[in-house]
């Protein structure tokens, strides 16, 4: 459906691809996976015709559509979200543009003369409407909407009135309703609640055409993927098997190079042992002579390329008391809708909740009380002696200062600190090189995250208490944030939508549902094998 062959790419001084080749067939759904600026966008962007290849092809299929979403969605405003998605239902939408006009033409006292061919068209207009399901396209646009969490004041209000992550909804909204023969989704699951985004899996596990993605959720993408499609060093691999298959045949392929590497390294030197040994004596030259040249002919073993990610092992955090932060009869509000009638909570030493509920439900209101950021219409809130509490909330990244660098904003905040650990701590969450140079006003949505989580870290507080912190992070920054935390010995309390970082970090449940608070000992993987669901409300 989708070939690949033989690309060559330069962006700038930056080479992208060098005869790299893959394909995309019919029914395949796709991982595409690399490191950050390994040119999986320029990919898409390849496939789609909005770039050329310096040289090779990308040839796709006669007729077949394509649908693309990217993360730039551009701006959206003056018609209602559900409009916006069914302007984007390929054929049919223009089909039904078509129906309107003719609509209007019959209802045209001036065209009375063309009233007989203006019938005859709407019939096959109509026709071809009904066929292609349009008459239920509003019904199934409504559906994709409100799988993606729309309420229906947000499906039929103004789209410009939402935030740039429920714009991207939309747009992600038009692809899906669309149903083309190849979607292309770079990063479909940021900016998606776990409810939206066990949604979207069945979606796409139903969908029958080809799919590529892009995705930073490992579990989303090992429930989807077929097939991996590696970029890397400028050249496109193929596994055929999931995400956790292609992990694992990464670590095969990089134990048995790096032991043809050592075998290699080891009868070098034993050669050159030789040879050092043997060069000044007449009785060995030409053994010596031959030797030397047999080492010239060989060709070399390269040593397995390593994944840059650096772990940081940070400070222990202080012991707080057995009581970290209590609830009594909250109460809380927001309008006429009530959030919390009468709340009892309570978060103890080395307890790790986590917070679950759907749109709505309190989650980041309950971390907002606790935090002090907001404050309860009736009851109390309180903290245990000697908590020391680190906040991570979305808002968090906008106190950075604009014109500091990566580096002078660890610097200003721990004056103390050497320059070897902050180094290290930057280049933990993926600041390494020129990058700690950069200024915090051009830092992306996850650079800024990523900043402030390093931040907070680095002088550990007793009591986490983290709102999505996982939004935006690679796969690798997420590995060694996980494993930075299954060593924190301090209590958490979090929000997350990424069922990796719940599994393995989470001690307790906390689920909001409309017909009360639950309260589950043991972690994610318990409330799922107890619940039978992955989220409030969602069977698996």
């Amino acid at each position: 459906m989708i070939r690949i062959d033989s690309i060559s790419k330069r962006n700038g001084h930056q080479i992208v691809f060098v005869e790299a080749s893959a394909g995309l067939n019919r029914g395949e759904k796709v991982g595409l996976v690399g490191p950050n600026g390994a040119g999986k966008t320029t990919l898409f962007r390849l496939i789609t015709g909005q770039e050329q290849p310096d040289e090779g092809q990308v040839s796709l299929d006669r007729g077949i559509t394509i649908g693309y979403f990217s993360q730039d969605v551009g701006d959206m405003r003056g018609r209602s979200a559900l409009a916006e998605v069914m302007d984007g239902a390929g054929p049919v939408s223009a089909v039904a543009t078509e129906l309107t006009q003719l609509e209007a033409a019959m209802a045209d006292p001036d065209r009375a003369d063309e009233m007989d061919d203006i019938v005859a068209r709407y019939g096959e207009v109509q026709a071809r409407f009904e066929e292609l399901g349009g008459y239920a396209l509003e019904g199934r646009a409504r559906e994709v909407l409100a799988g993606l969490s729309f309420s229906d004041d947000m499906i039929d209000g103004d789209v410009g009135a939402l935030s740039g992550g429920w714009k991207m909804r939309v747009a992600l909204a038009r692809i899906l309703l669309m149903r083309p023969d190849a979607m292309l989704l770079d990063e479909p699951s940021n900016h998606l609640d776990l409810e939206s985004l066990i949604w979207l899996e069945q979606f796409l596990k139903g969908y029958e055409g080809a799919l590529m993605m892009t995705s930073h959720d490992r579990a989303f993408m090992d429930r989807i993927v077929t097939k991996i499609v590696e970029i890397d060093g400028g050249s496109l691999t193929t596994y055929a098997g999931d995400y956790e298959f292609y992990i694992g045949q990464c670590a095969l392929a990089e134990k048995q190079q790096q032991a043809q590497f050592d075998r290699q390294e080891a009868m070098l030197a034993k050669e050159k042992r030789f040879i050092e040994r043997f060069k000044a004596r007449a009785s060995h030259a030409a053994q010596v002579q031959s030797r030397v040249k047999n080492l010239e002919k060989i060709e070399r073993v390269e040593p397995p390329k390593r994944r840059q990610t650096v772990l940081f092992e940070f400070q222990p955090a202080p012991r707080s008391g057995e009581d970290v932060a209590t609830c009594r009869k909250v109460h809380k509000r927001y309008g006429s809708r009530i959030i919390y009638d009468g709340l009892d909570f309570q978060v103890r030493r080395r307890e790790r909740w986590c917070v679950m509920g759907i749109n709505g439900a309190g989650k980041s209101t309950l971390l907002k009380l606790i935090a002090g950021s907001t404050k309860p219409d009736d009851g109390v809130v309180s903290l245990g002696p000697a908590v020391k509490m680190g906040y991570f909330a979305q808002h968090a990244m906008d106190l950075l200062q604009g014109e500091e660098t990566v580096f002078q904003s660890l610097e200003y905040s721990f004056p103390q600190a050497g320059q070897g650990s902050l180094r290290a701590l930057a280049g933990a969450f993926g600041f390494s090189g020129d990058s700690v140079e950069k200024r915090c006003r051009v830092l992306s949505g996850g650079e800024k995250a990523r900043l402030v989580m390093a931040k907070m870290l680095f002088d550990p507080p007793n009591f986490l208490v983290l709102d999505e912190p996982t939004n935006h992070l690679d796969m690798a920054t997420k590995d060694m944030l996980v494993t930075a935390l299954l060593q924190y010995e301090g209590a958490m309390l979090f929000v997350s939508h990424d069922r990796h970082f719940l599994s393995a970090l989470s001690n307790r449940v906390l689920e909001l549902t409309p017909n009360g608070i639950h309260q589950y000992g043991g972690g994610y993987r318990e409330y799922v094998d107890r619940t039978g669901q992955e989220a409030p409300g969602l069977k698996p």
